[in-house]
């Protein structure tokens, strides 16, 4: 995995903390899919191009504050794919925050520098399987 596409990976996140999309998006491809299908809640399903992407982010990020998630370990795995660890931190209306943070495991694939795909799984374990064994 290059060093330019971690560097992506890191802004992509810092930007999304932000509630910054396009920023987020600035280097998926136009095509790009965001499969959130093994998490629960509204945002779930197999998401496809920016504008759909960002309608699950605003749902997602909706009843919050703020949702700050940071880049928590970078595993590399084949070809243009690394699997990350993220950590999530929830801040509620009034101050409340969820304990936390809430970790998980993401598979990344880009294609010629671009992000083609983003696979959120709720636990590492089941991103490194799905991240190393396809």
């Amino acid at each position: 995995m290059s060093e330019e596409n971690v560097e992506k990976i890191r802004t992509s996140l810092k930007a999304w903390s932000r509630g910054d999309w396009d920023a987020a998006l600035k280097d998926a491809a136009p095509d790009m899919v965001l499969d959130n299908s093994t998490n629960a809640g509204e945002w779930r399903g197999v998401h496809h191009g920016a504008e759909e992407i960002k309608r699950m982010w605003r749902l997602f990020t909706e009843p919050w504050e703020r949702v700050d998630i940071e880049l928590a370990d970078v595993i590399e795995s084949r070809n243009d794919r690394v699997v990350t660890s993220t950590q999530a931190r929830f801040y509620g209306r009034d101050g409340i925050e969820l304990p936390g943070p809430t970790r998980s495991g993401w598979i990344w694939e880009f294609r010629d520098g671009l992000l083609v795909r983003l696979t959120v799984f709720n636990d590492l374990s089941d991103a490194l399987e799905g991240g190393l064994s396809e």
